[in-house]
């Protein structure tokens, strides 16, 4: 994508006043070494699952709110390229974000869907939503071009919504949104649109996304930063307001879900410099 046709993409909530609050993660417990990595949070049906990205095993792990692994399921089918969300549907099936794409180059994006009733199952077996973003055209496209990585996504009505986290040079500090049928199928996503988070390279970029049980707040993360979009009528951002809420934090913050409509938990990587490795919980208006 040119540099010319990324300035001619829609930009949502440009318009609206981005003020930052300042809350505090509250700890909840550190999850066990054998879980380093947290990548993604996935809550539904009273149950919270969690999975670790690339270079890591083919299984999703149900924890309690301290941290601790309840139980562990290897995925049938299923392969941990790089692993980096989880979603859950109000019927409980549970969708596995195989898209992490640091260098911008893959073309075997993949959401793996997994069935409330496979969850019950010592080997789930998971149904392959294969999709491409129709706006890349090079494998990896252009250092003011990349924007294909992908670390957030949230299920809504049938659909998946993706926000994709960008790396761009010079940072421009946009998400684009995509949304594919949650259904077995290889797609081209549906593209959406972009948002104007913040500018910060080092904080603003979209490290993982859920949307409150009601429909009307979504939640992005970035490294020390939440994002509340309201506001909003999918899959039209275009009134959307944006709340970033600074939590003061400079671990690796990677994973967030909703709990209940005002509650989100949080996990970040563990990291012998900064720390983390543990799961918080936050309290938003």
């Amino acid at each position: 994508m040119s540099r010319l046709a990324l300035i001619l993409i829609l930009v949502f909530a440009q318009g609206c006043a981005q003020k930052t609050y300042y809350g505090k993660l509250k700890h909840l417990g550190s999850f066990p070494s054998k879980l380093k990595e947290v990548s993604g949070i996935g809550i539904g049906q009273g149950d919270i699952w969690v999975i670790q990205d690339s270079g890591n095993k083919d299984k999703i792990y149900k924890v309690d709110k301290k941290a601790n692994v309840i139980k562990d399921l290897k995925i049938d089918h299923a392969k941990n390229e790089d692993w980096e969300d989880l979603a859950m549907d109000k019927q409980g099936n549970l969708y596995i974000g195989d898209f992490g794409n640091n260098n911008n180059d893959r073309k075997n994006l993949t959401i793996y869907r997994v069935s409330s009733s496979q969850l019950e199952k010592k080997e789930p077996n998971a149904e392959k939503i294969e999709f491409h973003y129709p706006q890349q055209k090079e494998f990896p496209p252009k250092k003011d071009s990349l924007l294909f990585d992908t670390e957030g996504f949230f299920h809504r009505e049938g659909h998946l919504y993706i926000f994709t986290k960008n790396r761009t040079r010079p940072y421009t500090g946009e998400t684009l949104i995509y949304r594919v049928p949650d259904i077995e199928g290889e797609y081209e996503a549906e593209f959406l649109g972009s948002m104007l988070l913040c500018q910060s390279q080092n904080r603003c970029s979209v490290t993982g996304a859920d949307i409150s049980p009601d429909g009307k707040t979504i939640a992005l993360l970035g490294y020390g930063l939440i994002f509340l979009v309201r506001d909003f009528e999918l899959p039209n951002f275009e009134t959307a307001s944006i709340q970033i809420i600074d939590f003061n934090s400079n671990t690796q913050t990677e994973s967030i879900g909703f709990l209940d409509g005002k509650t989100l938990l949080i996990a970040d990587e563990k990291n012998i410099i900064t720390g983390g490795g543990s799961l918080y919980s936050f309290s938003i208006n």
